[in-house]
């Protein structure tokens, strides 16, 4: 859990009547609120009220934190409140206190949480139509009830989902719980009959339930509404255009919708009336956020509950080993659903000795004469490979060239669709070189698979099957995504294959084999999570297969068939593959026995960003504490976007002597700056995910 204190109250404030002088956060990396005069009769001022101020030259958005009756300093200083956007309601003091939570322990400036948080409406000054815009909004937000006139029956739970739902809906302050569910088990309809018992039990309450991905919520918000017909639902997050996402935030804030489904930033909604809090998939990384403050919205869901006093439940099939290590201490409740809600058997996982199998194109001799079987059968199979594009890099055979990104430490990835490289992760895009740049060869060759390449493969291996490629290339256009799935389930596709996008929270009732190429990459990894990703990656996909009873298999390809990592997996064993990977992480010092920090520096060379962290050891070294500061290091992605990279690691025994460190440390730094004639640009990170 997030930090040892139990909560952070709103600034003490005076009656409003007379407060003078406004505290006011806005979203910029400032220590402290900013001061301005509240006005001698305008009677909207209130902690919480959002409000429009001058900052510089700048008319800004800002949310008053606290009233005061005393200047803190001389009054000419001080600029009044331009306005007070009275008709949006007050933020609560709760909201108050978890942004400012999140702010002080993510070491970020409050208004960067608590401002930056808000929709987009309410991040910019408003304009002349402002009264009539939010008219509107209030209406859109209303329509998000369903027009059905019954709910869609509930299906009957097992004992296990029964107990489930008894422990949860029993609760009545914060109780953490850990709901450990195999794929299949339905551990969304515990979700639904929780909150469905709430919502009976407490007319005005609401519910939180987080997703990792974008792509989880359309089938989720469907399921939903059939279940709650007369209940006001509503989807917060980043791809909804600025007026749904500014109406469906208005319609939370305002305590109108009852549910709120989002991804990781619906964390920071404004709902009055929470009772409930649901993590689905809490093991995904994508709660990470990664960049801005990198919060971890699984983390403050159950800080919230904390200040809250509510139940949180935190679902998977595959739970992040720092959940499962706070369930073994016993801070977490954990609940199990050990079978498949239907009875339906786990799939068959199979081994592909790859050194056995030399595979042709990417697919090896078993998989492809298992797609062929299980096409024959009329059932439908999803090939599974993380990596989009047709292949990861062009090659050059005469000389050695490979395709590079010109602006990043990468290869650039061939898309055949278009015929370019495409970097994907800055974006840059060339179409393909006629011949070797270096030599003038003119026979380059794609090397390795991505989704494109093995759907080739699929078309000429398998002629009369109906193959559908789901990948974020494929799915760029708004609803695409929604469409393709909907086809699956329709039946119309016989092969689907598919990067994360197809891995979890889908339910393919046909699927009855799943293939999984290039497994080994993870394998080799420098990074200590990478088994455990590629643990619940595996286990994710392999749940999509054999749902409705059908009996089912999975094929790993790897040339590594021994691992013991594909031995738990053989066994369908998290517990014993948890068990292990913790023993491993305690012996050698690692989260979540010890708490990180990771300081990055960005400059136009790796020298300067290298001498910016070690400025930074230095200064850290200074001070009083128990603190490790490593070497610095260029990080493994070492130049993005033209711009060079590095990282230093900090570690502490207690969380809290590395907070009480970073804050005097971070404090000293941005006074200090960087050294003389350096521009760096650099950034704290909490808990971090990647190293």
């Amino acid at each position: 859990m997030l930090g040892d204190d139990s909560s952070h109250a709103a600034r003490n404030t005076p009656s409003e009547s007379a407060a003078r002088y406004a505290e006011v956060v806005v979203d910029l990396p400032l220590t402290e609120p900013l001061t301005y005069r509240v006005g001698e009769v305008d009677g909207d001022a209130a902690a919480g009220a959002c409000c429009v101020v001058q900052v510089g030259r700048r008319e800004v958005i800002g949310v008053c934190v606290g009233l005061r009756e005393a200047a803190p300093l001389a009054e000419e200083r001080i600029r009044p409140i331009k306005r007070w956007l009275g008709e949006i309601g007050s933020l609560d003091a709760h909201w108050l206190a978890f942004t400012r939570f999140a702010a002080e322990y993510y070491q970020h400036a409050w208004g960067q949480v608590a401002v930056a948080s808000l929709p987009p409406l309410l991040r910019s000054p408003p304009g002349p139509r402002w009264a009539s815009s939010l008219k509107r909004l209030r209406a859109d937000g209303g329509r998000s009830a369903s027009t059905a006139q019954a709910a869609v029956a509930a299906p009957e739970l097992n004992a296990e989902q029964r107990a489930a739902v008894d422990a949860v809906s029993a609760q009545r302050g914060f109780a953490p719980t850990l709901l450990h569910g195999v794929t299949g088990s339905g551990k969304t309809e515990v979700y639904l009959t929780a909150i469905e018992r709430l919502l009976a039990g407490e007319p005005q309450a609401q519910a939180l339930l987080l997703v990792p991905e974008i792509g989880l919520t359309p089938q989720l918000q469907a399921r939903l509404r059939d279940r709650f017909p007369l209940q006001p639902i509503v989807c917060l997050h980043s791809g909804l255009p600025a007026a749904e996402r500014s109406a469906a935030w208005l319609a939370a804030h305002e305590g109108r919708a009852r549910i709120v489904l989002g991804t990781r930033l619906a964390v920071f909604a404004s709902l009055p009336r929470l009772r409930l809090l649901v993590v689905d998939e809490e093991h995904d990384a994508s709660y990470k956020a990664g960049d801005g403050v990198r919060y971890s919205a699984r983390d403050l869901a159950v800080k919230r509950a904390q200040m809250l006093g509510a139940p949180v439940l935190l679902g998977s099939a595959t739970p992040a080993l720092e959940s499962w290590a706070q369930a073994r201490q016993g801070r977490y409740r954990l609940l199990r659903l050990p079978q498949r809600a239907t009875e339906a058997a786990q799939p068959q996982v199979e081994m592909v000795d790859l050194r056995q199998h030399k595979p042709v194109n990417g697919l090896a001799g078993p998989l492809r004469a298992a797609l062929e079987q299980t096409i024959a059968c009329g059932e439908q199979a999803l090939v599974f490979i993380n990596r989009r594009g047709y292949a990861p890099v062009v090659g050059c055979g005469a000389c050695g060239w490979l395709s590079t990104c010109p602006q990043c430490a990468v290869f650039a990835a061939y898309h055949k669709t278009d015929g370019a490289l495409h970097c994907h992760h800055c974006g840059w895009r060339r179409p393909v070189p006629r011949c070797c740049p270096t030599c003038g060869n003119q026979d380059l060759d794609a090397v390795g698979h991505g989704t494109q390449r093995l759907e080739e493969t699929l078309r000429a291996a398998l002629p009369a099957a109906r193959i559908l490629r789901i990948d974020r290339d494929s799915t760029r256009r708004r609803g695409a995504a929604g469409a393709a799935l909907a086809a699956v389930h329709a039946g119309a596709t016989d092969v689907l294959v598919g990067t994360q996008m197809i891995a979890k929270g889908h339910d393919f009732q046909r699927v009855s084999l799943v293939g999984i190429v290039n497994a080994d990459a993870q394998l080799v990894s420098h990074d200590f999570r990478a088994p455990e990703r590629l643990f619940a990656t595996i286990l994710q996909v392999a749940g999509r297969a054999g749902r409705s009873g059908l009996p089912s298999r999975v094929l790993v390809q790897t040339r590594y068939p021994e691992h013991p990592l594909f031995a738990a997996l053989r066994r369908f064993d998290y517990d014993g593959f948890a068990r292990s990977q913790l023993a491993e992480r305690q012996a050698a010092g690692l989260p979540p026995f010890v708490p990180q920090a990771l300081l990055t520096a960005q400059a136009k060379s790796l020298e300067a960003a290298l001498g910016f962290l070690g400025h930074a050891r230095s200064l850290g070294r200074r001070l009083d504490g128990q603190a490790t500061l490593y070497d610095p290091v260029p990080m493994p992605l070492a130049r993005l976007a033209g711009v060079f990279r590095a990282q230093m690691l900090v570690e502490a025994p207690q969380r809290s002597l590395l907070q009480g460190f970073l804050r005097q440390w971070l404090g000293q730094l941005r006074e200090a700056g960087p050294p003389p004639g350096q521009r760096v640009r650099w950034q704290i990170e909490v808990d971090p995910q990647e190293i």
